[in-house]
């Protein structure tokens, strides 16, 4: 499955960033369609303010599910989720400079073969589609480390 193309195939539908991330990977969530589009709705934009990008939030509620929390534990999880968060958010800074919606789309940040190489794989050209194509390749990489 090409996570990366299902997620721009979102985008182009419609669907915000952090929805598109998010949808990405229903197989692995378990979430509907329905209720990741729900839970991810208010999240695109930066969750409408500008702030934190969309697909960083929806990259950031994938890692989320995909990482339970242990009710035991509960601030054993938190640690362990934040760590896979800050991580996701420092490969995603790596590539283009900033983590904040106004931020990217004031740099006009651009995929490269070098930042975003799905992106350039699949030909993808606008900002937002290169931010969410880019989102889903990191979490895909950090997936396939902790196998």
């Amino acid at each position: 499955m090409d996570r990366c193309k299902l997620a721009n195939d979102y985008h182009k539908m419609g669907f915000n960033c952090s929805q598109s991330v998010l949808c990405a990977f229903s197989d692995l969530t378990g979430l509907s369609m329905q209720e990741a589009s729900n839970i991810a709705g208010g999240f695109g934009g930066g969750a409408g303010t500008g702030e934190l990008c969309g697909a960083v939030s929806g990259a950031v509620m994938t890692l989320g599910v995909l990482t339970p929390v242990d009710l035991s534990d509960p601030a054993g999880s938190k640690k362990r989720t934040v760590a896979l968060s800050r991580e996701f958010q420092k490969r995603f800074s790596e590539r283009f400079d900033a983590l904040r919606c106004q931020d990217l789309l004031k740099k006009k940040a651009l995929p490269t073969q070098e930042n975003a190489p799905a992106a350039m794989r699949l030909g993808v050209t606008s900002h937002c589609s290169a931010m969410i194509v880019t989102a889903v390749e990191i979490v895909e990489e950090m997936l396939s480390e902790r196998s």
